[in-house]
């Protein structure tokens, strides 16, 4: 629906509202005696001119802004006001000064773009106003500074500080206003000196948070280099990993055997690799065999090879792993399933670095290391007699146990990142990050399908990813334990009826794009009834806002 400049706002709405000019001088509250309209010339060219002087004499980013939050106040009868800036390569939205805040609400002020009002102004670069924030859903309250029953007639003003194409930060406010046109020309006054501080504002990242941000990753890269014992192909700070990590530097520039053990999908291989890269055999191959992917009688000629008709379809003679590997490293997954007369026939190896091919005679020496991996206990199987002991202590000269992701704690959100950046690059996709809630599901999972299990996780969420950043939703069900929010007994009626009821909530709001009224709607169940389930289960409309389409050009967004 299009409004007119001087409609009253619509209770609850948020609006877009594009910038005008400035217009006369209009008085409300006249018994206390003040101009509250704050758009007079006589009293804006002043400011103006006070913010000017001290930002090109004296550089004084800081008192320029003090200038502006105390003109906010006394002339405009903000009851509180803020300046946010934009970190553009984190993402980051934090408030960095402002009044009517106690220090503790200003760290709390902090922001994604799409997130709230203040991260969709900076995602629109357009000025949003909400008349009132008690009637609208998509205000987060972020800081907490407004008290739900007293504040909730407050009106939000909030304008993007713009250079160019970039959206470096805003400015908002917020107060009482009996008079849409008054609020009007308040936001007319913001957007003037958001354009004059566009070029303060990109100097002072630049030359602080960018400066700041770079030395950080600077001086962790440097320390990185200073220990040269972290392979490059691992991801992970956590105690545990530095533990592999000093392992691999000792043991990786020697020919020793190595037995890799640790659960499925820990990321054996990654670490074997890393072995072979840090060896003496690295300019060798690398070749990888997992001993549980064929069936019992061809392993013995995969690896040691065989001659022609050495059995039924051998047309020709062919070289084994073990051959083709002469030189460098050969990598053998799944050793604990191999068959006790291949075991026997790779103790030889291992002892003599001699093999015969099946259906040959001539003995055939090879120049080589092997790093052994297994997720079963070995031991328990030399007890039950069901893998040579012989082979075990052969193997285990050098043991080196991957610790399970759920132990790693700290690398999960590496991880993510990691697996993030990597998928978004093959799906040309623009997704960035982990939204907050997001993160914390992921840190509360406990992974029994370890890194692989992540990594699926993560490809799958950056494909249903509609914004630039990884949503609760984008999440598979089992990460979102409905179940547990609940406190029902897994695998039982009410779980599973929970579960239902959960992936119903979520694909209606997905839909919707976060507006609940309309994912009631769509569910046949009231509008208190929808706020009901999702506080049930913890769900939020901001949740679903990153992907919310752009809205038409009436300059109103739905609530």
């Amino acid at each position: 629906m299009t409004r007119s400049r001087n409609d009253s706002a619509i209770p609850g709405s948020v609006q877009t509202a594009p910038a005008s000019r400035t217009g006369e001088c209009r008085t409300e509250g006249r018994s206390t005696g003040e101009c509250h309209a704050g758009v007079c010339r006589g009293r804006i060219v002043p400011l103006l001119a006070d913010m000017n002087r001290l930002l090109a004499e004296r550089d004084d980013f800081g008192g320029a802004l003090e200038r502006l939050l105390a003109f906010m106040r006394a002339e405009l009868g903000m009851t509180r006001g803020m300046v946010a800036l934009h970190h553009r390569e984190s993402g980051r939205i934090f408030v960095h000064k402002s009044i009517g805040l106690t220090p503790e609400e200003q760290r709390r002020g902090v922001y994604a773009p799409g997130e709230g009002i203040t991260g969709r102004v900076v995602q629109s670069a357009r000025p949003m106003v909400v008349p009132r924030v008690g009637e609208e859903p998509a205000f987060l309250n972020r800081t907490g500074s407004l008290a739900p029953g007293r504040d909730r007639d407050f009106s939000f003003l909030c304008v993007p500080i713009v250079l160019g194409r970039k959206v470096l930060g805003t400015i908002s406010a917020e107060r009482r206003y009996g008079d849409p046109a008054l609020l009007r020309k308040h936001l007319d006054a913001l957007v003037v000196v958001a354009h004059m501080l566009a070029q303060a504002v990109e100097l002072y990242l630049a030359e602080h948070v960018d400066k700041a941000s770079w030395e950080r990753r600077a001086g962790r890269l440097a320390a990185r280099l200073a220990e040269g014992d972290r392979p490059v192909n691992l991801v992970g700070e956590s105690k545990p990993m530095l533990k592999v990590y000093d392992l691999i530097r000792k043991v990786g520039q020697t020919r020793a055997t190595v037995l890799l053990l640790g659960e499925s999908g820990v990321g054996k291989e990654l670490i074997a690799e890393a072995l072979h890269r840090a060896g003496p055999t690295r300019s060798g191959p690398l070749v990888k065999f997992n001993c549980a992917a064929l069936p019992e009688n061809l392993v013995e000629s995969e690896l040691f090879g065989h001659e022609k008709g050495a059995f039924t379809g051998a047309v020709a003679a062919r070289a084994g792993r073990f051959e083709e590997a002469d030189g460098g490293t050969l990598f053998l997954d799944e050793v604990g399933e191999l068959s006790p007369p291949v075991q026997a026939k790779l103790l030889r190896v291992l002892q003599e670095r001699s093999f015969e091919r099946m259906g040959g005679g001539r003995a055939i020496h090879v120049d080589i290391r092997v790093i052994a991996a297994t997720n079963r206990d070995l031991q328990d199987m030399v007890a039950r007699g069901t893998f040579r002991p012989d082979l075990y202590y052969r193997l285990s000269g050098f043991p080196i146990v991957v610790p399970p992701l759920r132990e790693r704690g700290a690398d999960i959100a590496l991880l993510a990142e990691h697996f993030i950046q990597r998928f978004a690059r093959e799906t040309e996709k623009a997704v960035h990050g982990l939204a907050p809630e997001a993160a914390a599901m992921l840190a509360a999972h406990d992974w029994p399908g370890n890194v692989r299990e992540l990594e699926n996780i993560i490809h799958r969420a950056v494909i249903l990813a509609e914004g630039g950043r990884i949503l609760p939703h984008d999440l598979p069900l089992s990460l979102n334990s409905p179940v547990a929010v609940c406190g029902k007994t897994p695998g039982g009626l009410e779980a599973r009826l929970a579960s239902i009821e959960y992936q119903l909530l979520v694909d209606a709001l997905r839909r919707q794009h976060g507006n609940a009224t309309r994912a009631a709607l769509a569910l046949g169940i009231t509008r208190r009834s929808m706020g009901l389930r999702m506080k049930r289960f913890n769900l939020s409309h901001a949740q679903f806002l990153a992907g919310r389409r752009a809205q038409p050009s009436t300059g109103l967004v739905p609530a």
